[in-house]
Protein backbone atom coordinates (compact mmCIF):
# COMPACT_ATOMS: atom_id res chain seq x y z
CA UNK A 1 0.00 0.00 0.00
CA UNK A 2 1.27 3.28 -0.83
CA UNK A 3 1.21 5.94 1.63
CA UNK A 4 0.29 9.36 2.04
CA UNK A 5 3.02 10.82 4.36
CA UNK A 6 1.24 13.88 6.11
CA UNK A 7 4.40 15.89 8.12
CA UNK A 8 2.90 18.70 10.27
CA UNK A 9 6.45 21.18 11.37
CA UNK A 10 4.76 23.39 14.09
CA UNK A 11 6.69 26.42 15.61
CA UNK A 12 6.58 26.38 19.51
CA UNK A 13 8.58 29.32 20.38
CA UNK A 14 7.72 31.30 23.77
CA UNK A 15 5.31 33.44 21.35
CA UNK A 16 2.81 30.65 21.06
CA UNK A 17 3.06 30.15 24.60
CA UNK A 18 -0.64 29.61 26.01
CA UNK A 19 -3.96 30.07 24.09
CA UNK A 20 -2.51 29.86 20.55
CA UNK A 21 -0.13 26.05 21.60
CA UNK A 22 -3.50 24.60 23.41
CA UNK A 23 -5.44 25.25 20.49
CA UNK A 24 -2.78 23.49 18.36
CA UNK A 25 -2.87 20.42 20.60
CA UNK A 26 -6.75 20.55 20.44
CA UNK A 27 -6.57 21.01 16.94
CA UNK A 28 -4.25 18.41 16.29
CA UNK A 29 -6.84 15.31 18.24
CA UNK A 30 -9.91 17.17 15.95
CA UNK A 31 -7.74 16.15 13.07
CA UNK A 32 -7.12 12.69 13.91
CA UNK A 33 -10.55 11.93 15.15
CA UNK A 34 -12.12 12.88 12.09
CA UNK A 35 -9.62 11.20 10.01
CA UNK A 36 -9.64 8.16 11.85
CA UNK A 37 -13.17 8.12 10.54
CA UNK A 38 -12.33 8.57 7.15
CA UNK A 39 -11.81 5.37 4.91
CA UNK A 40 -10.04 7.04 1.95
CA UNK A 41 -7.17 8.43 4.93
CA UNK A 42 -7.29 5.39 7.05
CA UNK A 43 -5.75 3.65 3.83
CA UNK A 44 -3.24 5.74 2.98
CA UNK A 45 -2.28 8.97 5.43
CA UNK A 46 0.44 8.40 7.55
CA UNK A 47 1.32 11.67 9.78
CA UNK A 48 4.42 12.84 11.65
CA UNK A 49 4.49 15.85 13.78
CA UNK A 50 7.71 17.49 14.26
CA UNK A 51 8.62 21.46 16.35
CA UNK A 52 10.89 23.62 15.99
CA UNK A 53 11.99 26.68 18.71
CA UNK A 54 15.68 27.23 19.32
CA UNK A 55 16.17 23.85 18.82
CA UNK A 56 14.17 20.98 16.43
CA UNK A 57 12.79 17.65 17.57
CA UNK A 58 10.38 14.89 16.35
CA UNK A 59 7.36 14.71 18.85
CA UNK A 60 5.23 12.20 16.83
CA UNK A 61 7.37 9.96 14.18
CA UNK A 62 5.57 8.86 10.51
CA UNK A 63 3.16 6.24 11.51
CA UNK A 64 -0.40 5.53 10.39
CA UNK A 65 -3.47 7.10 11.69
CA UNK A 66 -5.38 4.45 13.35
CA UNK A 67 -2.12 4.00 15.67
CA UNK A 68 -1.38 8.27 15.89
CA UNK A 69 -2.27 9.52 19.34
CA UNK A 70 -1.94 13.64 19.81
CA UNK A 71 0.89 14.73 21.66
CA UNK A 72 1.50 17.50 24.55
CA UNK A 73 2.88 20.01 22.63
CA UNK A 74 6.64 21.31 24.64
CA UNK A 75 7.98 25.51 24.51
CA UNK A 76 11.27 26.30 23.85
CA UNK A 77 13.50 29.21 23.11
CA UNK A 78 13.65 31.26 20.01
CA UNK A 79 12.71 30.59 16.35
CA UNK A 80 15.11 28.48 14.40
CA UNK A 81 12.90 28.23 11.16
CA UNK A 82 17.02 26.94 9.67
CA UNK A 83 17.05 24.08 12.37
CA UNK A 84 13.18 23.13 11.53
CA UNK A 85 13.29 23.08 8.02
CA UNK A 86 16.78 20.82 8.38
CA UNK A 87 15.18 18.42 10.55
CA UNK A 88 12.52 18.21 8.33
CA UNK A 89 14.56 17.19 5.28
CA UNK A 90 16.16 14.30 7.82
CA UNK A 91 12.75 13.12 8.67
CA UNK A 92 12.14 13.58 4.97
CA UNK A 93 14.78 11.59 3.40
CA UNK A 94 15.11 8.86 6.51
CA UNK A 95 11.55 8.14 6.19
CA UNK A 96 9.66 8.79 3.16
CA UNK A 97 10.11 5.75 0.44
CA UNK A 98 11.24 6.90 -3.01
CA UNK A 99 9.75 4.74 -6.11
CA UNK A 100 12.25 2.58 -8.33
CA UNK A 101 12.20 -0.23 -10.72
CA UNK A 102 11.19 -2.55 -7.77
CA UNK A 103 8.79 -0.42 -5.94
CA UNK A 104 6.08 1.93 -5.82
CA UNK A 105 7.57 5.16 -3.72
CA UNK A 106 4.95 6.58 -1.27
CA UNK A 107 2.87 9.41 -2.85
CA UNK A 108 4.46 12.89 -2.55
CA UNK A 109 4.76 13.91 1.08
CA UNK A 110 2.62 17.08 2.20
CA UNK A 111 4.06 19.55 4.87
CA UNK A 112 2.12 21.96 6.78
CA UNK A 113 4.17 25.18 8.37
CA UNK A 114 2.74 26.58 11.44
CA UNK A 115 4.59 29.71 12.43
CA UNK A 116 3.53 33.12 14.56
CA UNK A 117 6.18 35.28 14.71
CA UNK A 118 10.09 35.82 13.12
CA UNK A 119 12.80 33.85 12.76
CA UNK A 120 15.89 34.13 15.11
CA UNK A 121 18.50 32.75 12.50
CA UNK A 122 19.66 33.30 9.21
CA UNK A 123 17.51 30.37 7.12
CA UNK A 124 18.73 31.12 3.81
CA UNK A 125 20.74 27.89 3.47
CA UNK A 126 18.31 25.83 4.51
CA UNK A 127 15.65 27.41 2.42
CA UNK A 128 17.86 27.24 -0.37
CA UNK A 129 18.62 23.09 0.36
CA UNK A 130 15.22 22.90 0.49
CA UNK A 131 14.07 24.54 -2.92
CA UNK A 132 16.85 22.00 -4.25
CA UNK A 133 16.50 18.72 -2.98
CA UNK A 134 12.14 19.14 -1.95
CA UNK A 135 10.46 21.73 -3.23
CA UNK A 136 9.68 19.41 -6.50
CA UNK A 137 9.44 16.23 -3.99
CA UNK A 138 6.72 17.41 -1.61
CA UNK A 139 3.88 19.92 -1.54
CA UNK A 140 4.88 22.80 1.46
CA UNK A 141 1.77 24.74 2.82
CA UNK A 142 3.14 27.80 5.53
CA UNK A 143 0.66 28.86 7.39
CA UNK A 144 0.96 32.59 9.32
CA UNK A 145 -0.49 32.23 12.57
CA UNK A 146 -1.12 36.29 13.20
CA UNK A 147 -0.42 38.83 10.99
CA UNK A 148 3.05 39.49 12.34
CA UNK A 149 4.83 36.76 10.82
CA UNK A 150 8.34 37.21 8.35
CA UNK A 151 6.34 36.83 4.95
CA UNK A 152 9.39 37.05 3.02
CA UNK A 153 11.23 33.96 4.97
CA UNK A 154 7.59 31.87 4.13
CA UNK A 155 7.30 32.73 0.85
CA UNK A 156 10.49 32.58 -0.33
CA UNK A 157 10.06 28.96 0.82
CA UNK A 158 6.43 28.00 -1.12
CA UNK A 159 4.22 29.72 -2.94
CA UNK A 160 1.15 28.24 -0.35
CA UNK A 161 1.38 30.80 2.10
CA UNK A 162 -1.92 31.41 3.73
CA UNK A 163 -2.65 34.05 6.48
CA UNK A 164 -4.95 32.12 9.49
CA UNK A 165 -7.09 34.88 11.70
CA UNK A 166 -6.47 33.21 14.63
CA UNK A 167 -8.74 35.36 16.67
CA UNK A 168 -11.35 32.92 18.62
CA UNK A 169 -11.49 29.64 19.35
CA UNK A 170 -14.03 29.10 16.68
CA UNK A 171 -11.70 30.81 13.95
CA UNK A 172 -9.01 27.69 15.40
CA UNK A 173 -11.91 24.94 14.94
CA UNK A 174 -12.51 26.56 11.51
CA UNK A 175 -9.31 26.39 10.50
CA UNK A 176 -8.04 22.75 11.69
CA UNK A 177 -11.28 21.72 9.91
CA UNK A 178 -9.79 23.34 6.64
CA UNK A 179 -6.60 21.10 7.50
CA UNK A 180 -8.67 17.92 8.01
CA UNK A 181 -10.24 18.54 4.86
CA UNK A 182 -7.52 19.19 2.54
CA UNK A 183 -5.66 16.01 3.58
CA UNK A 184 -9.33 13.94 3.21
CA UNK A 185 -9.27 15.25 -0.26
CA UNK A 186 -5.16 14.75 -0.95
CA UNK A 187 -6.29 10.85 0.14
CA UNK A 188 -9.14 10.89 -1.86
CA UNK A 189 -7.22 12.34 -5.02
CA UNK A 190 -3.92 9.64 -4.48
CA UNK A 191 -6.57 7.35 -5.24
CA UNK A 192 -7.59 8.51 -8.58
CA UNK A 193 -3.94 8.66 -9.55
CA UNK A 194 -3.97 11.84 -9.77
CA UNK A 195 -1.42 14.40 -8.04
CA UNK A 196 -2.45 13.75 -4.53
CA UNK A 197 -2.35 17.33 -3.56
CA UNK A 198 -5.80 18.94 -3.27
CA UNK A 199 -6.33 21.68 -0.99
CA UNK A 200 -9.70 22.63 0.74
CA UNK A 201 -12.01 25.37 -0.48
CA UNK A 202 -10.74 28.48 1.50
CA UNK A 203 -13.04 30.73 3.30
CA UNK A 204 -11.64 34.13 3.37
CA UNK A 205 -12.77 35.09 7.01
CA UNK A 206 -10.21 32.53 8.74
CA UNK A 207 -8.13 31.64 6.40
CA UNK A 208 -6.79 33.62 3.29
CA UNK A 209 -3.72 34.16 0.81
CA UNK A 210 -0.75 36.22 1.93
CA UNK A 211 0.38 39.37 -0.58
CA UNK A 212 3.73 37.90 -1.04
CA UNK A 213 4.54 41.60 -2.84
CA UNK A 214 4.96 42.80 0.85
CA UNK A 215 7.93 44.37 2.01
CA UNK A 216 10.11 41.96 3.77
CA UNK A 217 11.10 43.19 7.59
CA UNK A 218 14.63 43.54 8.94
CA UNK A 219 16.23 40.89 10.16
CA UNK A 220 16.25 40.78 14.02
CA UNK A 221 18.06 38.53 16.18
CA UNK A 222 14.97 38.46 18.33
CA UNK A 223 10.65 38.26 17.65
CA UNK A 224 9.53 41.63 18.41
CA UNK A 225 6.33 42.07 17.99
CA UNK A 226 6.59 39.92 21.66
CA UNK A 227 8.44 40.22 24.90
CA UNK A 228 8.51 36.68 26.78
CA UNK A 229 10.24 36.83 30.16
CA UNK A 230 12.12 33.63 31.44
CA UNK A 231 11.23 33.25 35.34
CA UNK A 232 11.35 30.17 37.96
CA UNK A 233 9.03 29.93 40.87
CA UNK A 234 10.71 30.59 44.05
CA UNK A 235 8.59 28.02 45.99
CA UNK A 236 8.62 25.22 43.42
CA UNK A 237 11.70 25.82 41.26
CA UNK A 238 9.54 25.42 38.02
CA UNK A 239 10.38 27.62 35.63
CA UNK A 240 7.39 29.47 33.75
CA UNK A 241 6.89 32.70 30.86
CA UNK A 242 5.54 35.79 30.86
CA UNK A 243 3.98 36.87 27.32
CA UNK A 244 3.66 40.41 26.31
CA UNK A 245 2.05 41.69 23.35
CA UNK A 246 3.50 45.00 21.10
CA UNK A 247 0.95 47.84 21.52
CA UNK A 248 1.23 50.83 19.43
CA UNK A 249 -0.61 53.96 20.53
CA UNK A 250 -0.50 57.41 19.22
CA UNK A 251 1.40 60.22 21.17
CA UNK A 252 -0.02 62.57 23.23
CA UNK A 253 1.70 65.44 22.00
CA UNK A 254 -0.70 66.67 19.48
CA UNK A 255 1.98 68.76 17.61
CA UNK A 256 3.46 65.75 16.23
CA UNK A 257 2.16 62.48 14.58
CA UNK A 258 3.99 60.07 16.45
CA UNK A 259 3.46 56.70 18.35
CA UNK A 260 4.56 54.95 21.27
CA UNK A 261 5.17 51.45 21.68
CA UNK A 262 4.53 48.92 24.54
CA UNK A 263 3.93 45.61 25.52
CA UNK A 264 0.79 44.59 27.62
CA UNK A 265 0.84 41.69 29.28
CA UNK A 266 -1.24 38.00 27.99
CA UNK A 267 -0.49 36.24 30.83
CA UNK A 268 1.85 33.57 32.81
CA UNK A 269 2.56 30.43 31.97
CA UNK A 270 4.20 27.08 33.68
CA UNK A 271 6.27 25.41 31.21
CA UNK A 272 8.78 22.06 31.63
CA UNK A 273 12.63 21.54 31.41
CA UNK A 274 11.77 20.37 27.66
CA UNK A 275 11.81 24.37 27.30
CA UNK A 276 15.72 24.65 28.19
CA UNK A 277 16.76 21.56 26.02
CA UNK A 278 14.62 23.13 22.77
CA UNK A 279 16.68 26.51 23.64
CA UNK A 280 18.87 27.89 21.19
CA UNK A 281 21.99 27.89 22.71
CA UNK A 282 24.22 30.92 21.51
CA UNK A 283 23.90 33.64 24.24
CA UNK A 284 21.64 36.87 22.52
CA UNK A 285 21.79 39.63 24.93
CA UNK A 286 18.70 40.96 24.26
CA UNK A 287 16.99 43.40 27.13
CA UNK A 288 13.98 45.28 27.32
CA UNK A 289 13.15 48.27 30.26
CA UNK A 290 10.39 47.85 32.41
CA UNK A 291 9.17 50.61 31.71
CA UNK A 292 7.63 49.21 28.40
CA UNK A 293 5.96 46.82 30.08
CA UNK A 294 2.48 46.83 31.59
CA UNK A 295 0.80 44.55 33.48
CA UNK A 296 2.70 41.90 36.69
CA UNK A 297 0.86 38.76 36.87
CA UNK A 298 0.70 36.50 40.04
CA UNK A 299 3.06 32.96 39.63
CA UNK A 300 1.38 30.33 37.45
CA UNK A 301 3.36 27.77 39.71
CA UNK A 302 2.51 28.52 43.13
CA UNK A 303 -0.01 31.65 42.91
CA UNK A 304 2.32 34.08 44.96
CA UNK A 305 1.31 37.31 43.97
CA UNK A 306 4.00 38.85 42.18
CA UNK A 307 5.84 36.60 39.50
CA UNK A 308 7.55 39.35 38.24
CA UNK A 309 11.07 39.99 41.11
CA UNK A 310 14.44 40.73 39.59
CA UNK A 311 17.18 39.55 41.96
CA UNK A 312 20.99 40.93 41.43
CA UNK A 313 21.90 37.98 39.38
CA UNK A 314 19.50 39.46 36.62
CA UNK A 315 17.00 36.60 36.36
CA UNK A 316 13.13 36.80 37.41
CA UNK A 317 11.23 35.05 40.32
CA UNK A 318 8.21 35.32 42.00
CA UNK A 319 7.82 36.61 45.39
CA UNK A 320 4.62 36.03 48.05
CA UNK A 321 4.18 38.01 51.56
CA UNK A 322 7.52 36.67 53.22
CA UNK A 323 9.67 39.25 54.34
CA UNK A 324 12.69 37.60 52.99
CA UNK A 325 12.46 35.94 49.61
CA UNK A 326 15.66 33.20 47.64
CA UNK A 327 16.58 33.90 44.25
CA UNK A 328 15.40 30.18 42.38
CA UNK A 329 17.82 30.62 40.31
CA UNK A 330 21.47 31.88 42.31
CA UNK A 331 19.99 31.21 45.39
CA UNK A 332 20.75 34.72 47.09
CA UNK A 333 17.98 36.00 49.83
CA UNK A 334 17.14 39.64 50.05
CA UNK A 335 14.11 41.44 50.92
CA UNK A 336 12.30 43.37 47.84
CA UNK A 337 10.76 46.89 47.15
CA UNK A 338 9.26 48.45 44.07
CA UNK A 339 11.69 51.03 42.71
CA UNK A 340 10.27 54.07 40.95
CA UNK A 341 12.35 54.31 37.76
CA UNK A 342 12.69 51.24 35.27
CA UNK A 343 15.54 48.63 34.70
CA UNK A 344 16.38 46.74 31.64
CA UNK A 345 15.80 43.06 31.95
CA UNK A 346 16.89 39.82 30.02
CA UNK A 347 14.18 38.63 27.52
CA UNK A 348 13.77 35.57 25.48
CA UNK A 349 14.27 35.59 21.96
CA UNK A 350 10.52 34.76 21.56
Amino acid sequence: MRRLPIYFLIDVSESMVGEPIQQVEEGMAAIVSALKSDPHALETVYVSVLVFAGQAKTLVPLQEIVSFYPPKFPIGSGTSLSKGLSHLMAELKANVVKTTYEVKGDWKPIVFLFTDGVPTDDCQKSISEWKQNWQKAANLIAVSFGEETDIKVLSDLTDQVLNFKNTNPQAYKEFFKWVTDSIKTSSISVEKSSAGFELAKISGQTLSKIDLTKPAPVQQKVDDNFVVLNGKCQNTKRPYLLKYKKSISPSSFKEMPLTTRSYELVGAYQVDQSYFELADQSKIDQRVNTQELIGVPPCPCCGNHIAFAVCSCTKIHCIGQEKVSKCAWCGTEGTYGQGKAGIDVNRTQG
